[in-house]
């Protein structure tokens, strides 16, 4: 076996003492650079900190999956004195609930029936353990995506986001702006959407925000247009990353397909390689919808990612898995929580552990 025990290993030590972890999370880094430490502690301690915080956010941010979803397993196992039919059943239930999809949960639930009669497996406690394993394995199991940004070596990297009327894109595209910055990177603004009312002041308010440009035209301008403007200010003035916001009308695709060629076009003309990602940003508490909004967009242009919005917000953050298993595109980015921090790089042992720590 090994997932579930390697990821509660992994994560021991950040629940052997919450009262010490609220204090480190709530230290302030900048009092350690203030130490005399050797650089090398100093940089390990301030790493630290800021994976428990990531660990941390991660167990707020599902707790809503984590006490509906996890509840249930845990009663459901607690309640049972064999591994039967009627079992399997309402572990599927249970499952489809959680969001992770139909088409998913039967595979999930082929897999694990195969292996409880190849092992034997009559324990319910280690059941649940194979449970965790196997959910673990539907996202990493012959997987060859990345939850990495594709950064471009030679110039500007561009990063487009598509994404239908609120889903939370340009705040998604903030709070990114502000992550980036403060890895040291310069970013740039583009008020690509240039139908809906107040998306250009919106993207604006979080410009100044997070102390970023914004390129913009009048409403109603032609988006191509505002984006060679952009990009030629970004290009002159040695800009790290832009970010490129888009219109959401998914309801007429043959028009936001040519909008979004067109763009294309025109960011290729000038960057080359450029767009470097192209991310959808899904709300998570559309649930499904949410899966048929990002086959859509597939159809349409090219998807390298998926930023996953509100995923605190839904007692169904299974849909992470249903979106590897139908989609086969990477989650990059997950919402969890309304600040401006609240967001993290998504990572599968996290996901994981803030899922199931219940259990650990």
């Amino acid at each position: 076996m090994g997932l579930f025990k390697n990821i509660k290993e992994l994560f021991k030590k950040e629940t052997k003492d919450d009262k010490d972890l609220d204090y480190k999370t709530n230290q302030d880094i900048d009092n350690i650079k203030n130490t005399d430490l050797d650089k090398e502690n100093e940089s390990s301690n301030i790493n630290n900190i800021q994976e428990t915080k990531e660990i941390k956010l991660y167990e707020k941010g599902l707790s809503k999956t984590r006490n509906n979803f996890v509840d249930k397993l845990m009663n459901l196992n607690r309640n049972t004195k064999k591994i039967t039919d009627e079992y399997f059943e309402e572990l599927e239930d249970i499952l489809i609930q959680a969001d992770i999809g139909v088409n998913t949960v039967l595979s999930f639930m082929d897999r694990l029936k195969k292996r409880v009669k190849s092992e034997n497996i009559t324990d319910l406690n280690y059941l649940q353990e194979v449970i965790v394993d196997e959910l673990f394995i539907i996202y990493v199991d012959n997987s060859i995506l990345t939850n990495k940004i594709r950064f471009n070596e030679f110039g500007p990297t561009v990063i487009l986001f598509i994404g239908v009327n609120g889903v939370g894109k340009t705040t998604t595209i903030g709070k990114i702006a502000n992550k980036l910055k403060k890895t040291g990177k310069s970013v740039l603004m583009i008020a690509g959407d240039t139908f809906r009312a107040g998306a250009t002041e919106q993207l604006e308010i979080w410009g100044k925000k997070v102390g970023c440009d914004v390129v913009a035209h009048k409403e109603n301008s032609d988006p191509s247009s505002v984006i060679y403007d952009g990009l030629k200010k970004a290009i002159d003035d040695n800009i790290d990353v832009v970010l490129v916001d888009t219109a959401g009308r998914l309801q007429n695709k043959i028009n936001l397909m040519k909008e979004l060629e067109k763009m294309n076009k025109v960011i290729g003309s000038l960057i080359e390689g450029a767009p470097q990602e192209t991310l959808l940003v899904i709300d998570a508490t559309t649930g499904q919808n949410g899966i048929s909004q990002a086959k859509n967009f597939k159809e349409i242009t090219n998807v390298s990612g998926i930023v996953l919005s509100k995923l605190d917000g839904t007692a169904k953050g299974g849909i992470v898995l249903a979106i590897k298993e139908e989609l086969d595109i990477p989650v990059k980015y997950i919402g969890l929580g309304e600040g401006i921090d609240d967001l993290e790089t998504f990572d599968i042992e996290k996901y994981i552990y803030g899922l199931f720590k219940d259990m650990m």
